[in-house]
């Protein structure tokens, strides 16, 4: 067994995640993938990556503006990764034991601001 494969969540970063995007109006949870994602108005905003198939990463992929994606990890390729199947859309891995909670809240809120209804953002106090 690879070193990737003991590699696991032991709950911290997940309820982390949680808590930050639970700040959010109207965000849902449910399983997508067999992985904790969250939803604003139906639309997926952040996927949380419990060392998926075994890729060694403990992990967020949300979405970003066109041209963050690539900006991000060539600066910070220890925090920053290509996810698969959403990075060709220029979404974003992030490391979450690399990211502090304020920069990981920053992230998550730009994710959320990106999908969800100008009407849902309405509602959130900056």
């Amino acid at each position: 067994m690879s070193p990737q494969q003991h590699l696991a969540d032991d709950g911290e970063q997940l309820r982390r995640v949680r808590r930050i995007c639970s700040l959010l109006p109207a965000t849902t949870e449910k399983l997508s993938h067999g992985e904790p994602t969250f939803f604003a108005a139906k639309k997926v905003f952040t996927m949380f990556a419990n060392n998926h198939h075994n890729d060694g990463h403990i992990a967020v992929w949300i979405p970003a503006v066109p041209g963050e994606q690539q900006l991000l990890i060539r600066s910070s390729p220890k925090k920053y990764f290509k996810p698969p199947y959403v990075g060709v859309r220029g979404w974003i891995g992030v490391e979450l034991g690399e990211v502090s909670d304020e920069e990981l809240s920053a992230r998550i809120f730009a994710a959320w601001r990106l999908i969800a209804p100008i009407k849902l953002q309405q509602t959130l106090v900056s």
